[in-house]
């Protein structure tokens, strides 16, 4: 078996042995994919086995259920670009991990472009706050529990949309929504179908618990699993460039200052 080249996107290493790896990818055409690196941990291969560079993979194997082997060559060397900022640090690790939670071989071709654009924006905290809530929200529709943010569940009304419910994940408008408004999670303005709205320091809070609540209830907590604290440290990376008073962060789910 053998597929020719794929663009692909490094997600982590494991080591093999005294000299090779096993890689973790992610293909646009073929999803989230290992395959053994021979001589991956020599000087020359190394740097290019980073998490977040982007590569062309050949993998061969005698079966198509085997490991097999990569082949891999670079195309873009932004690992050392990703080490600069703590939103690019921890924003790489935390969508590996929300990746991880789909199966394998599972070809997801819209995450991998999201990824690739996410990618080249983690250096600026607030844009990339914003599309790290859009890449939970796609990786939460693809696992069967995405949210319908288009129109209120009560009304139909496709306006001055305010809440999600916390029950349905569906929106809930401002009037329908108020006598339940503590009960309800916060829609923040730029992932309304009227915004325009780019996230600030309140909106992106709110789109991080409302993400989090989301994957907590439908995917952590059935798997008997934890969020992985890359999140936690994106969270706070992106927030405090949006408000450098910002000191303390508590909860998988809910921020405090």
């Amino acid at each position: 078996m053998q597929w020719q080249q794929d663009h692909a996107i490094i997600l982590g290493v494991k080591r093999h042995g005294e000299t090779s790896v096993i890689a973790e990818v992610m293909t646009r055409d073929r999803g989230r994919h290992l395959g053994l690196v021979r001589s991956g941990r020599s000087r020359a291969m190394q740097p290019v086995l980073q998490a977040g560079n982007a590569v062309e993979v050949i993998w061969r194997a005698r079966l198509d259920e085997h490991l097999g082997e990569f082949r891999v060559e670079p195309v873009t060397l932004r690992a050392a670009r990703l080490m600069e900022t703590a939103t690019a640090v921890y924003g790489v690790q935390a969508m590996g991990a929300l990746l991880r939670l789909l199966p394998e071989r599972d070809p997801h071709p819209h995450l991998f472009d999201a990824l690739e654009v996410i990618l080249d924006h983690l250096h600026n905290p607030a844009d990339a706050g914003e599309l790290f809530v859009r890449f939970e929200l796609a990786v939460l529709n693809d696992l069967g529990f995405g949210l319908d943010l288009a129109e209120c569940a009560a009304t139909g009304a496709r306006s001055d949309l305010a809440y999600v419910s916390p029950k349905s994940g569906r929106a809930v408008s401002r009037a329908a929504g108020a006598p339940w408004a503590d009960k309800m999670l916060l829609l923040p303005p730029f992932l309304s179908i009227e915004g325009n709205h780019a996230a600030d320091f309140d909106s992106l809070s709110a789109a991080f618990r409302l993400t989090g609540f989301f994957l907590h209830r439908h995917v952590y907590e059935p798997r008997g699993i934890e969020a992985v604290a890359a999140r936690d440290g994106f969270v706070q990376a992106a927030l405090k460039a949006l408000n450098p008073a910002l000191r303390t962060l508590s909860g998988p789910n809910g921020i405090s200052a």
